[in-house]
């Protein structure tokens, strides 16, 4: 397709409100974790909505593969500093959060006041169906529009069968690094005499300095509150601190999606702080799956335990927050060498090792499903809607999820 045929909308154009919106909309329906997300911002904001191309998220998933934190997030920061600049990476992730921290927050209430949830089970086995089937569709989509020659379906297809077949966070990396490197000796050359026409986009980065001055000194007061003024210390105000300090640090050291935390987590949280019971941690990341976004949102339900209310968004803020500030860095940095050719050719080996992971993903969700009647139903009525009649994935994954409600009963 001619680039000149799906244009970009300028830094500015879409305002914050609709920004907003837009990703309130996407978390509040984005269930099934990580790829599931990525597959809703795909059907929103590429295909109908045409705010900018496929190669956006894949920059932004590549990206967000080398620098620590939730995926998901890290990847939706992206996406609005590419729209905005600093004030839209920061509003795309308090938007695409809010949803699932209110509705965590409420099951927190409901769990320890009354020592269970409802059941998920069936509407969670419903969702992921629904999942297996979108991510497949945003792949082939992807592939259809990103990957223009032999070589790149090689790496596409090297790509997702290896990870497929071994797995693991380092071997992620190990395959964005190959990728790039891959890229730059196949399609440097090609690129240099190409001279390819880009949109060029710059951002005023004097609001990161900024930003990172101003948490800086919130999180310094904090911390130093006690010793300044010692009325302030006291059992609850030690447990805020606790909080901050340990999703904080876990957060800056996350490699590779909220599921590779969850032994540490497991460990930290349970076995060294001995803030929840092994059962009580195992339903809070369950309720981080069964709700739509990211599954580091079961650190609001841990610190709903700890401190009340102030501990649950003082627990969502530290996991989420200091990773977000990393992103944007790294998008900043990012988008003042993009239109360097060998950054270009770099990207060109990176694009489709990202849609070979994708396609990983979709055959890792599907293989664990229930191969039951009810599933089959599900899959069919799900694909039907997608490929044929093009319902909207918003839609489609709540759908799912009352389907399976009412039929694995």
């Amino acid at each position: 397709m001619d680039d000149k045929s799906n244009t970009h909308l300028q830094q500015g154009e879409i305002k914050l409100t609709q920004l907003f919106w837009i990703f309130l909309k996407i978390g509040s329906t984005s269930f099934g974790g990580f790829m599931a997300l990525v597959s809703v911002i795909q059907n929103e904001m590429v295909e109908k909505a045409k705010l900018f191309k496929n190669e956006v998220i894949l920059d932004g998933i590549s990206l967000a593969s080398i620098v620590p934190g939730p995926l998901a997030v890290n990847v939706v920061t992206y996406v609005g500093y590419h729209l905005r600049g600093v004030k839209g990476a920061l509003v795309s992730m308090l938007a695409v959060i809010f949803p699932t921290y209110v509705l965590v927050y409420i099951l927190s209430v409901i769990y320890f006041t009354y020592g269970d949830i409802p059941a998920f089970t069936n509407i969670f086995l419903g969702i992921m169906s629904a999942v297996t089937v979108i991510i497949i569709s945003v792949a082939i989509n992807m592939f259809k529009k990103t990957v223009k020659d032999y070589k790149q379906v090689l790496i596409c297809v090297i790509s997702g069968i290896t990870l497929l077949f071994f797995g693991g966070v380092y071997l992620t990396l190990l395959i964005i690094i190959l990728s790039g490197l891959l890229g730059y000796f196949l399609f440097y050359k090609k690129e240099i005499i190409a001279n390819e026409e880009h949109d060029e986009k710059k951002y005023n980065t004097k609001p990161i300095v900024g930003l990172l001055i101003t948490a800086f000194l919130i999180v310094a007061v904090f911390l130093l509150l006690p010793s300044l003024f010692p009325a302030y210390h006291n059992t609850f105000m030690q447990s805020l601190r606790e909080i901050t300090l340990v999703f904080s640090g876990m957060s800056l050291t996350l490699f590779g999606g909220g599921y590779v935390i969850i032994p540490t987590m497991q460990e930290v949280i349970v076995e060294n702080l001995n803030w929840l019971s092994n059962q009580e941690f195992a339903d809070g990341i369950a309720m981080g799956q069964i709700t739509p976004g990211p599954i580091l949102i079961s650190a609001a339900f841990i610190g709903y335990k700890v401190a009340g209310f102030w501990g649950s968004l003082l627990a969502t803020i530290s996991i989420f927050l200091p990773t977000g500030l990393v992103m944007i860095i790294g998008a900043s940095f990012l988008v003042k060498i993009k239109n360097s050719q060998a950054i270009q050719a770099i990207f060109k080996g990176l694009r489709p090792a990202v849609i070979g992971m994708i396609f990983s993903a979709a055959f890792t969700i599907g293989k664990d499903l229930t191969m039951a009647w009810q599933t089959v139903a599900i899959l069919f009525v799900i694909a039907l809607l997608l490929f044929r009649f093009k319902v909207n994935v918003v839609y489609l994954i709540p759908l799912a999820g009352v389907l399976g409600y009412f039929l694995y009963n």
